[in-house]
């Protein structure tokens, strides 16, 4: 009530009301809402440094990891720790949340240059993981965690439905590595019991001979999905690893120390998430993989 007759005094309420719209309270501070909403394609300054949504991005990733592991603990009771971690990931997953930006209008509001910004798949899911750092930064973890129960989770997700879910990391990294033409290796590196005498095993992704994602689970199956899904992680988020991954495939197609292609070198100079879709691009003539190819594929599979 106190907050509805502050919104009487205030001359921007129309922003203050769609906020309240999407999250069911209204903000104190809009200035953090506002900046969750300002991709870094379109900065601006203040006080001196370039302003974006990057370090709401940041706080609200952990923010996020935080209060689904919250959630998760408290809904599935008795759960393992794997079940908990691969509903976890379903959930604050890029694809999800670019979807959740559009359900909540969320992408519709950003603020970009859509030049600098065409190749950018996931502006709308890091302005919703923005979004939850305005909120905590704002309101604090309660309220986090409000929005997220009462806003997201059972309008837009069905928790039970979507733990049951397969989500194959591995199969999606073996198909954008064949599609890339970069070498990509699933190890066996330990395998053990747990203190009740149930087997573990450990697998590590190692690509292009670089050292990736780890993941330890009660079959090799399942530690090979948890490595996987780390290692997708890193191409995505972590530039110096796809940098690191694109030189040592030029490396390795041009070990006489050959001249390396224009097309690697420009790789290496655009930003990451620019690269990535580059990468991703390379190849655009053989997009639509031969039945051989995909045979191959089941083949790995299995």
């Amino acid at each position: 009530m106190i907050d509805r007759i502050r919104l009487l005094f205030r001359k921007d309420k129309e922003s203050y009301s769609c906020f309240y719209k999407m999250l069911g309270f209204y903000p104190r501070n809009i200035h953090y809402y506002e900046q969750a909403l300002l991709h870094k394609s379109l900065s601006v300054k203040e006080k001196g440094r370039l302003v974006n949504n990057e370090r709401l991005e940041f706080l609200g990733d952990a923010i996020l990891d935080a209060i689904v592991a919250d959630i998760l603990y408290q809904r599935f009771d008795g759960k393992r720790e794997g079940f908990l971690t691969n509903t976890r990931s379903k959930i604050v997953s890029r694809e999800t949340l670019n979807r959740l930006a559009e359900q909540i209008g969320l992408s519709k509001l950003i603020k970009f240059n859509a030049r600098q910004s065409a190749h950018n798949n996931y502006m709308g899911g890091n302005a919703f993981e923005a979004l939850i750092g305005a909120i905590y930064l704002d309101r604090g973890y309660a309220y986090c965690k409000y929005f997220l129960e009462n806003r997201i989770i059972g309008p837009y997700l069905n928790l039970d439905k979507l733990s049951r879910k397969e989500v194959n990391f591995k199969s999606r990294l073996i198909e954008w590595s064949q599609k890339n033409k970069i070498q990509i290796v699933f190890e066996l590196t330990n395998q053990s019991h747990d203190e009740f005498n149930s087997p573990t095993f450990e697998s590590e992704v190692v690509v292009e001979g670089i050292h990736a994602g780890k993941g330890m689970g009660y079959s090799k199956k399942e530690s090979q999905q948890i490595a996987a899904h780390e290692t997708w992680n890193k191409i995505k988020k972590d530039s110096a690893f796809m940098e690191s991954i694109l030189a040592a495939k030029a490396l390795r197609e041009n070990p006489e120390g050959e001249e390396v292609p224009q097309e690697v070198e420009i790789h290496e100079d655009l930003t990451h998430e620019v690269a990535f879709e580059a990468v991703r691009r390379s190849d655009e003539a053989e997009r639509i993989i031969s039945e051989a190819e995909e045979a191959a594929f089941r083949e790995l599979e299995e």
